[in-house]
């Protein structure tokens, strides 16, 4: 898993509106960007709609926000729109980006093994280098955790 100090494979994703995007999309400001298993799961629905309740105070630290799971676009702007999210969500269906920052792996559930994301989040400086790395994230709690972070860096 990418770690402090690692700069992101600037890859092209998908916009939860089907149109292209990449993360130096985001240079010359600070990123949080956080992965989760799967659009409208509640955990995952739960995290999302944190992160957009504190987008506020995340833009006066100056940072942006973006999810992202293997989740088709179209299903993530269902998720957006279902939701009510503001942050942006992106889309990495070939799960190509993924594999490579090390979210995509082996999980286990109920005795069965299957290949998903392991929720994480990542602050991601203006120069496009991480942070501060959030691996195995538990959800309460943890968009305040970050912006307190954000507000810090």
């Amino acid at each position: 898993m990418i770690d402090v100090g690692d700069t992101l494979p600037d890859m092209e994703l998908t916009k939860s509106d089907g149109s292209p995007m990449k993360l130096s999309d985001y240079h010359g400001q600070k990123l949080v960007l956080f992965f989760y298993p799967k659009a409208s799961t509640p955990g995952c629905t739960t995290e999302s709609k944190d992160f957009s309740a504190l987008l506020p105070e995340f833009k006066k630290a100056g940072a942006a926000i973006l999810g992202m799971s293997a989740d088709s676009s179209k299903r993530q702007q269902n998720f957006i729109n279902k939701q009510e999210l503001t942050v942006d969500i992106a889309s990495d269906e070939s799960t190509e980006f993924l594999e490579k920052i090390g979210v995509w792996a082996e999980k286990k559930m109920y005795g069965k093994t299957y290949m998903g994301i392991i929720r994480s989040t990542f602050l991601i400086g203006p120069d496009g280098k991480v942070m501060q790395a959030w691996p195995k994230v538990k959800v309460k709690g943890h968009a305040e955790d970050v912006l307190a972070a954000v507000q810090a860096a």
